[in-house]
Parts: structure tokens; C-alpha cells; sequence
């Protein structure tokens, strides 16, 4: 697979949904999480990102227009030891909550599947990162319907050890902007990550539709000492 342009992907797509990018830094040094919201409806767009604790959650930039929070509120991106867990939906809690007491990544999301918003069905796509002992791994997850099958759901995991300088993997919940939106098809996508963290937020959120961008979380993680930096974008201010 051909290693892309990070700002060329992203703008190629009006409406990838909600997308994760996790990778290693060009300078070897750091892990690299980022990962984005879209809406094409008011309450998709009503949204902000907030820190809490160690990760952030999605709330209400107006709680009077909020009307189902279901899909839209939950807690993205949550820290269990060395472990980052980002994820599109409320799967975040079943990650941690599963790995918390000794399951995998993997088997965490077996009690999972898509979710229920037909006719769209959108994949749930999770991903973790591991720093420990001045190691970086990572695996990545999509959970989808069988071309918008309901009773059927796919399930795909990704298992990166020791990821490539200067890479970036890419999974994204929707191929494009149409009704039914189309579900991401295919391995995580290859895309450049240069720069520093505010090169690669500037490049992500500058690159991402105008209409449709809602909010960007970025973190990297130091490899040797597990620091992190944190950059949050909203575009309701």
C-alpha cells in the first residue's frame, strides 16, 4: 500500500465521519493519536470536545438544541496505564472496562457491533496504543455490517508492532458523502505524518471538509518517557 499524503487523503474525502489516525512521528519519537468528528445534521454539529481526566469527552456547545445523545455523547479517548484508548463511540468504556480486567483489545469488543442507525449502520472504529518500557504498539479495530445487513456484522483487527517512522494509519467510519453513507472498506490507510504536533493538527483540521468538521483531538505520546502533549480544535467556539 502507497504511503499518502496526509493533507491530499484527508481532502479528497467531504465526509469521512469520524476518523482515527495513530502512527509513529517522523523523528521516531513519539506516538502519534488523532481523531476527529464530522456532522451533517444540527445535533452532529452541536458538539464540542472537553478534557476530562487523562482523555476528553464530546458535549453540547448548546444543550438547548441537544436531542439524542445516544450516539453523539460519549467519552472518545480514555488512559488505562500505558495503554490510549480512542475510539467513535461509547466502545471507549467497553475497551477500557475489558481490558481492565484481563481481556485483549480484541476480545474487549467481541460484546460489540455497529451501530444502530439504520439505514447507515456506522462501523464502530477503535484503536490502542501501547508505550511501555520505550516500546510503541498499536492495534486497530472496525466493526461493520455486511454491505448494510443488519443481522451481520464483520469484524476486523489490526496489529501493528513497532510501527514505521513518519506513518500514520487511517480508518475512517464512511467512503464518502452519499444516503446510505458507505462504510469504510478495506485495511487502515498509509499517510504521511511529518512535523511536530501543531504541523500534524494544522494539516488534519486545514484539510478536513469546511462544512462539515466539527471537532479534532491530537495527542502524542513520548516513546521513552510516556509524556504526552494534547491539542483540542472546536470549531463552535
Amino acid at each position: 500500500m502507497k504511503i499518502q499524503p496526509l493533507a491530499q487523503t484527508l481532502s479528497m474525502n467531504e465526509y469521512p465521519g469520524r476518523g482515527i489516525i495513530a502512527g509513529k512521528s517522523a523523528d521516531s519519537k513519539k506516538a502519534v493519536a488523532a481523531y476527529w468528528i464530522m456532522g451533517r445534521s444540527e445535533n452532529s454539529r452541536n458538539r464540542v470536545f472537553v478534557e476530562e481526566n487523562d482523555g476528553i469527552r464530546t458535549q453540547a456547545f448548546d444543550p438547548s438544541k441537544l436531542v439524542d445523545p445516544s450516539l453523539i455523547i460519549y467519552a472518545p479517548v480514555r488512559v488505562l496505564g500505558n495503554n490510549t484508548i480512542v475510539t467513535n463511540g461509547d466502545q471507549t468504556d467497553t475497551v477500557y472496562d475489558g481490558m481492565k480486567s484481563g481481556l485483549t483489545f480484541e476480545q474487549s469488543l467481541r460484546s460489540r457491533k455497529f451501530e444502530p442507525d439504520a439505514p447507515n449502520f456506522t462501523p464502530r472504529i477503535s484503536a490502542c496504543l501501547n508505550v511501555s518500557g520505550g516500546n510503541f504498539a498499536l492495534d486497530m479495530s472496525i466493526l461493520k455490517s455486511d454491505c448494510g445487513i443488519e443481522s451481520s456484522c464483520q469484524r476486523y483487527t489490526f496489529s501493528y508492532e513497532n510501527p514505521r517512522a513518519g506513518v500514520g494509519r487511517y480508518i475512517h467510519t464512511y467512503m464518502g458523502n452519499a444516503n446510505p453513507l458507505p462504510s469504510f472498506e478495506g485495511e487502515p490507510e498509509l499517510v504521511e505524518l511529518n512535523g511536530d504536533i501543531e504541523e500534524i493538527t494544522s494539516t488534519i483540521w486545514n484539510s478536513l471538509n469546511e462544512e462539515n468538521k466539527v471537532s479534532l483531538f491530537v495527542r502524542t505520546i513520548d516513546i521513552e518517557t510516556g509524556k504526552t502533549e494534547t491539542r483540542i480544535v472546536n470549531k463552535n467556539k
